[in-house]
């Protein structure tokens, strides 16, 4: 056999030299430098402004003053203040405005065309001669320039009216005023004008307008009067029935957003969510790591090629191996080797890469770049995403934006050690929920154990009750979700629509009846609560995991211990998209995602997203949303609908039955049902139905005598007569909601007589 050559690390690998005194400098006023610019670009205005003025009177200032007078002429002046202005949006990048000032590209590209049109007008204007011109009169040298050849073939008027009119587009472009806008004033003027006409015009002039009216054909008659009845008609029905046409414009804001591509002006702004630079790695870096790997597949006796076209991400670059001749497996079995080669802590080796003809190996950055929500959001992918449903995920390998859709997830399982990203995963995608959505599109529902992560969402009006902290009231909160996926069940099958897309498409004839709106559950730590009530649970998580889809209501749920008490058979084959952050061990990424893989990321954000429709999982560096961002985007929603009535809690009678019925005999709600069936009751009719001892039947006679359920019995017979309505739906809630709180809180306080 063989010996293997274990020196594999390259001879030329030099070691990291300490950074010296310039370097540290150019690192350190790298992040500044467009705000350095700014100010320098402020300060050189601002002096060149105050030599046009003759405020300065130095040499250096007043040749600067000159050089620009001579070429611009009059529009040095503005051209010297929006100067100035530009240098001080770049100077404050970084600082936070009360009123943040957004400048569109249309804007930049007006106000460049105004100050160019100003050149030649000015020097039309003032009929400016070559020698003045030269001098810095009317528009400059510039303007001479421009304006002469034009004045020379067509003249002063058409050269006039030329420049003047690319002016006044610039000028609709600085301000968004269209072309449509102008329309609508236009016939505002028009109507004032005749309006006006008619209360300055003389009697004789009024007669001939009638006159004039009366001879006009039928149908220009007729149509006038025509108008007036459905005007009439239609304030009377306003008056009758105002909230018609509430509901009316509530739907057609969706509507409009959806069909027309603007976004609703109801719905948070883009500047909300800052952007930042993506970093990646370097050419030098990338020339450096496929040497390395190239000579440390040689020496061990792999011969491959590493292509040059590398995926280049915000935390991870993927080389593109092509072997000759040698088992895929041989060069998965590297994956140690390759690390400690490329002085990295973790490499991941695709091998191949599906539908590709490679083997993907995957090499950490030497600086994982923060990919922020906006920069997700803001990117044409996000804005493809019809119906407002999208959901942002972050960066793939090769730095291009991943959504994702709710409708199409349906239901999403997170896992991931503590630490790698996961309760930052969540906030993003209730973030990007109620960023693009109105409480009448989604509502969100939101369960958190630990008590401090989505504690931050409770004053959403999106959402429906409040945030449950207390793992024994998830319970209730299932109960109630699937009592609703039911009831939104029952009313697809009353108009025949199949999903929750065609009832809202077939009730906008119907002006009196809501559109429903998506539900989204998000659960932060389903490890707690499967400890405490796991066949609760699980039962529930199930059955709507199942069912839930098709009337609009979508799972997240999230773990950071992925075993298999945890996600159990049911669930996982229930909730087909899942998303693993970095775990332990092998054994944990194979129970979330089937596969090996998860123990190699990174953490902080490095995940692999495993959709639906996909057999293998995509690599992803998720978003990342601060607290600053969350609370700018909850105080806009409180602003925006300040009397926004959210409701109560919905399922808090469904939790105080569960823990009546908890304290008192889990077999309570049985026997009521049992009491609404038959006329009369008794012990022993428990005993048998029920198949229980006697003594646990005899209490359970003794509580509903005490809930005033049953007669006491007049004679010494142990048969009693029932009390129970026959045509109440559940017995047990009827009676918690009338007798309130206490008598959850105290059992066995209250004595009927």
């Amino acid at each position: 056999m063989a010996k293997r050559n274990r020196n594999f690390a390259p001879k030329h690998t030099t070691s990291t030299l300490p950074e010296t005194w310039d370097e540290k400098l150019i690192q350190a006023l790298r992040p500044w430098g467009a705000e350095l610019g700014g100010a320098v670009l402020f300060i050189m205005a601002s002096l060149i402004l105050f030599g046009l003025f003759g405020w300065i009177d130095t040499n250096f200032i007043n040749l600067l003053s000159n050089v620009v007078w001579i070429f611009t002429g009059w529009v040095a002046y503005p051209l010297m203040t929006i100067v100035a202005c530009i240098g001080i949006a770049l100077a404050t990048r970084q600082i936070k405005l009360p009123i943040p000032i957004t400048i569109t590209p249309k804007q930049w590209l007006g106000t460049v065309l105004l100050l160019i049109m100003l050149m030649p007008l000015t020097h039309i204007m003032l009929d400016t001669s070559l020698a003045g011109s030269q001098l810095g009169e009317g528009g400059g040298r510039l303007g001479f320039a421009l304006a002469q050849p034009l004045v020379y073939f067509f003249g002063a008027i058409a050269s006039y009216l030329f420049y003047g009119t690319i002016a006044i587009y610039g000028v609709t472009l600085i301000l968004h005023y269209t072309w449509h806008d102008f329309l609508h004033h236009m016939r505002l003027f028009a109507e004032w004008l005749r309006e006006w006409a008619l209360q300055i015009s003389p009697a004789d002039t009024k007669h001939t307008i009638a006159a004039q009216q009366k001879s006009a054909p039928a149908k220009q008659k007729q149509r006038p009067v025509i108008d007036r009845k459905k005007m009439e008609d239609l304030r009377a029905q306003m008056q009758l029935n105002p909230p018609v046409v509430v509901a009316k414009k509530e739907e057609e804001k969706p509507k409009k957003r959806k069909h027309n591509g603007k976004r609703d002006p109801l719905l948070p702004p883009l500047s909300l969510l800052p952007t930042a630079k993506v970093e990646t790695m370097s050419p030098e870096e990338l020339a450096e790591k496929r040497e390395i790997l190239q000579t440390t597949l040689k020496d061990f006796g792999i011969t491959a090629d590493v292509l040059e076209d590398s995926l280049v991400g915000p935390a991870i670059t993927q080389f593109a191996v092509v072997p000759k001749l040698v088992r895929v497996s041989k060069i998965a079995g590297l994956s140690k080797d390759l690390a400690l080669a490329l002085q990295a802590p973790r490499i991941r080796i695709q091998a191949p890469v599906p539908g590709h003809g490679y083997v993907g190996i995957e090499v950490p950055n030497g600086r994982i770049s923060t990919v922020k929500l906006g920069n997700v959001i803001k990117s044409p992918v996000f804005q493809r995403v019809k119906g407002g449903t999208g959901i942002a995920l972050g960066l793939d390998v090769s730095g291009s934006a991943v959504v994702s859709d709710v409708t199409k997830l349906p239901h999403m399982l997170v896992a991931g050690q503590t630490g790698s990203g996961k309760s930052v995963f969540v906030n993003s995608v209730i973030a990007s929920l109620v960023f693009n959505n109105t409480p009448d599109d989604v509502k969100l529902i939101m369960i958190d154990p630990k008590k401090v992560e989505l504690i931050r969402f409770n004053k959403l009006p999106h959402l429906i009750g409040k945030v449950e902290v207390e793992g024994e009231r998830a319970v209730g909160v299932l109960q109630w979700l699937t009592g609703e996926m039911d009831d939104r069940y029952r009313k697809l099958s009353e108009i025949g629509a199949r999903n929750i897309k065609g009832y809202n498409e077939k009730i906008q004839k119907h002006k009196n009846v809501k559109k429903m709106p998506y539900i989204v559950a998000f659960i932060d730590e389903l490890a707690d609560l499967m400890v405490q009530f796991g066949n609760e649970v699980e039962k529930y998580l199930c059955r709507l995991a199942q069912m839930a889809r098709a009337v609009g209501i979508h799972l997240v749920v999230a773990t950071q211990r992925p075993s298999t008490d945890v996600l159990t058979g049911l669930i996982k084959a229930n909730f087909p998209t899942r998303v693993s952050f970095a775990v332990a061990s092998g054994t944990d990424s194979r129970v979330i995602l089937d596969s090996v893989g998860a123990e190699a990321l990174l953490g902080r954000g490095d995940m692999l997203f495993l959709s639906a429709d996909a057999s293998t999982p995509q690599r992803i560096q998720g978003c990342f949303v601060s607290d600053e961002e969350i609370d700018a985007i909850v105080n806009h929603w409180q602003e925006a609908l300040p009397k926004y009535k959210r409701g109560g809690t919905p399922w808090a009678t469904l939790i105080d039955k569960q823990a009546y019925v908890s304290e008192a005999d889990d077999l309570l709600e049985r026997a009521l049902e049992l009491a609404q069936k038959y006329d009369s009751v008794s012990s022993s009719m428990l005993q048998r139905r029920l198949r229980i001892g006697y003594p646990r039947a005899a209490k359970l006679m003794k509580k509903l005598y005490e809930m005033g359920m049953v007669e006491d019995p007049q004679s010494g017979g142990r048969t009693r007569k029932s009390l129970v309505d026959r045509e109440s739906d559940d017995p047990l809630a009827d009676f918690l909601a009338e007798h309130g709180e206490d008598y959850v809180d105290y059992p066995d306080k209250p004595d009927f007589d």
